[in-house]
């Protein structure tokens, strides 16, 4: 291909209307007409990246091979796509701003005034264009976060009006999601707001070729042609996205719409095959038609934010179509979890997942899960802090060490049974400084672990600052709790699992992130039939 198209996704009227979901099934049907594909978040705050961000003000941080911490939409991306995204995948206005200041202060703008225009627009244009730039992609889809009328997207939209002009209207396309309400007293769906949207994204300078409906309600053929006549598009570029039970629908439903038509028309591409979906249409039907079902308990401490788990949730989807055993949410908060009430809490469960995360607050409710989970031979499945605290719990009730902890929440405790990274020990500045990325890990045959992964070397993702203590491995392990995950070059224990226990798995790595719709993650697959065994037993 000659030239590199570029189709960018905007949001009007409200937030979480699901850009990056159109985004990511939009991506999904080019790519099953065999085109190459990626999809780029731009993100309007004034953080690097999510990594400082608390869960609660932006969902879950997602990492990448590469070690990028980065918006939780990239994760929509990976699992839609089943293909890695990057670095450039995901770009800030702290990054922008961060660009901009590093070489004004080097001196590459000596003698002029640096401004938002040219100077940011072009850093932006320049990022936009990168993964464009590597030969790789025949289309790059960018999805800009935020809301038209933010002050802080601004420069974002000047940005692709610039940029629309630069490269010219048959090289771009441009997307408006918005949203239709339906108004139940008057018993009808309104288009003000959606004009009003469109009207503000004109007066950036931007016409949208494509209108996106976020709708509860079917639209009539009246509503169409109405947007069509106020927001100066096509009959045909006026997309229904109807609320659906699923994501994994939302890809059907916008071909249903023609939206990858309608969009390759835009920028002069040829249809090429039709979109083979039947892998895809087969997942859906497996999700919605199970054999077994099995009560899974989430243990952490940001549950009334599912987004704040949004990759563990999806694993448990992927594994869940297919081993055809659907997993029974319960989101419990670890705060809630005592040594009084724990068995009333969690004795109904066939599986237990003690979640990642940081920090004191919750710690003590989730060892009391692990320990009951321990005790009566519930499967156990720790990701991350939740290995850690798996081996918090036996260094405390079998190692009999009862003052053993984590010097993340106890730096004057006598035995460091986890302890912080050598490498981490001198770092002062805390956004992008954890062991982020991708890791080896060699697994150790006839483990739990290595039945589930099917080999001996993996590669995993990582974000965490503290380690199992090396010190205490072979006593914890003459006393039953195993490494059989170990890192090849530094040594670093990733997972460990207790003997005489059907399934008792903890990872320091974090499996969720690399789980897709076309290949399922083999722990999380492991742990929901370990489940259902112990639900078979039971019943």
């Amino acid at each position: 291909m000659d030239k590199v198209k570029y189709i960018f996704v905007t949001g009007g009227v409200t937030s979480s209307l699901g850009k990056g979901i159109i985004s990511a099934s939009l991506a999904k049907l080019l790519q099953a007409r065999g085109y190459r594909v990626t999809i780029q978040k731009l993100d309007p705050y004034l953080n690097i990246d999510p990594g400082t961000l608390n869960p609660y003000e932006h969902g879950e941080c997602y990492v990448t091979d590469d070690g990028a911490e980065t918006d939780l939409d990239l994760g929509h991306y990976e699992r839609f796509l089943n293909a890695p995204t990057s670095q450039s995948n995901n770009v800030t206005t702290g990054k922008i701003y961060q660009t901009i200041l590093e070489n004004e202060r080097r001196g590459d703008y000596l003698g002029k005034t640096v401004q938002v225009i040219p100077h940011i627009t072009n850093e932006i244009k320049r990022r936009v264009q990168l993964l464009g730039e590597t030969d790789e992609y025949d289309i790059v889809i960018t999805e800009l976060g935020g809301t038209v009328g933010d002050i802080e997207s601004l420069p974002f939209l000047e940005s692709v009006r610039q940029l629309r002009w630069d490269l010219g209207v048959d090289q771009t396309c441009v997307i408006h999601l918005t949203l239709i309400p339906y108004l139940a007293a008057a018993g009808e769906l309104k288009t003000k707001p959606t004009q009003h949207s469109v009207k503000e994204l004109q007066e950036n300078g931007i016409l949208p070729d494509i209108i996106v409906c976020r709708t509860e309600h079917k639209l009539t053929s009246d509503i169409r042609k109405k947007i069509a006549l106020f927001c100066n598009v096509n009959f045909n570029a006026v997309i229904e996205s109807c609320d659906v039970p699923s994501i994994y629908q939302v890809p059907l439903e916008m071909l249903r719409e023609k939206l990858d038509r309608v969009v390759l028309s835009k920028i002069k591409l040829p249809l090429r095959q039709e979109p083979d979906l039947s892998k895809w249409k087969d997942f859906l039907f497996r999700l919605e038609h199970h054999k077994s079902e099995v009560q899974i308990g989430l243990i952490g401490k940001y549950v009334e934010l599912p987004d704040a788990y949004k990759s563990i949730v999806e694993a448990f989807h992927h594994a869940g179509a297919s081993t055809e055993i659907k997993p029974n949410m319960t989101y419990i908060s670890s705060e809630s979890i005592s040594e009084e009430n724990v068995r009333e809490k969690l004795i109904e469960l066939d599986g237990i997942l003690v979640a990642p995360g940081f920090g004191e607050r919750g710690i003590n409710g989730k060892i009391e899960s692990i320990k009951f989970a321990r005790e009566h031979k519930i499967p156990y499945f720790g990701i991350c802090l939740g290995m850690q605290c798996a081996v918090i719990e036996f260094a405390q009730n079998v190692a009999k060490l009862p003052d053993a902890h984590s010097t993340e929440m106890f730096p004057n405790t006598h035995h460091k049974v986890i302890d912080i990274m050598e490498d981490q020990k001198d770092i002062e500045h805390m956004g992008g400084t954890m062991r982020l990325g991708s890791y080896d890990c060699k697994l150790v045959k006839g483990s739990n672990a290595f039945k589930a992964y099917g080999k001996t070397n993996i590669q995993e993702r990582h974000r965490h600052r503290f380690e199992f203590n090396n010190e205490y491995l072979s006593d914890f392990e003459s006393k039953g709790l195993k490494a059989t995950g170990i890192n090849p070059s530094t040594g670093l224990v990733e997972v460990v699992e207790m003997e005489k226990h059907p399934f008792f798995v903890g990872v320091q790595f974090h499996p969720e992130l690399k789980s897709t719709v076309e290949t399922p993650h083999p722990l999380f697959e492991k742990f929901l039939k370990a489940a259902e065994h112990l639900n078979q037993i039971k019943n």
